[in-house]
């Protein structure tokens, strides 16, 4: 029943989101935006830690390397400084194109949550139904951004994921789980910096503050 009341207030929350912002200024929707990729990374950020009480010992050294994300084909800036040099239009793009490559992975993550063999997965697949419902709140958000951008900023990258399963066997499981999170966690956070450059800029603000 909460989970229900939680989805249906951010249902609630979409619609609002959705009807209000076309009536809005670029500077709001930024600051919205950013407020939803703020909760994102921070959602994220705790599945990882989740994910890490019960790890495989030597889960990490089995673990695929970050370059294996299947998002590390975009090019991105490495960190805030070279984002500050980057275009309002590079950046909008960047991050719509990472929000949109997780669509699938998503949806891998959460048929796969109920049955994995950890003893939080109820929490987990609670709150991977809670990243969905903010991605797709975000994307939404970014759509509307866009349009009031202008043309120029509408491209988009394609990203194919071509992960079809987990595995078999519980480690295999548990190990590839964490690997996507992890991708995603990185991606987030990059999606958040991204908004966060964007929100400075349309505020007006030192560059420094950012």
């Amino acid at each position: 029943m909460a989970r229900r009341s939680q989805g249906t207030k951010l249902h609630l929350a979409v619609l609002c989101l959705v009807v209000s912002c076309h009536a809005i200024g670029l500077s709001d929707l930024m600051e919205r935006a950013s407020q939803r990729s703020d909760k994102l990374h921070s959602l994220s950020t705790s599945l990882t830690k989740d994910l890490d009480s019960h790890f495989p010992p030597m889960g990490r050294v089995m673990m695929p390397r970050p370059s294996m994300c299947h998002t590390s084909s975009l090019q991105t800036p490495k960190d805030k400084e070279q984002a500050l040099k980057v275009s309002e239009n590079e950046l909008i793009s960047l991050a719509r194109s990472l929000l949109l490559a997780w669509n699938d992975p998503l949806l891998l993550l959460s048929s796969e949550a109920p049955t994995l063999p950890h003893p939080s997965n109820g929490d987990i697949s609670s709150k991977i139904r809670e990243l969905q419902d903010y991605s797709k709140s975000l994307g939404d958000g970014l759509d509307i951004m866009v349009n009031k951008m202008g043309p120029s900023s509408q491209y988009i990258s394609s990203i194919p994921f071509k992960g079809g399963d987990l595995g078999n066997d519980k480690t295999s499981r548990l190990i590839n789980f964490h690997f996507l999170m992890s991708c995603f966690r990185r991606d987030s956070h990059k999606i958040d910096s991204f908004l966060k450059v964007l929100r400075c800029r349309a505020t007006k603000m030192r560059p420094e503050t950012c």
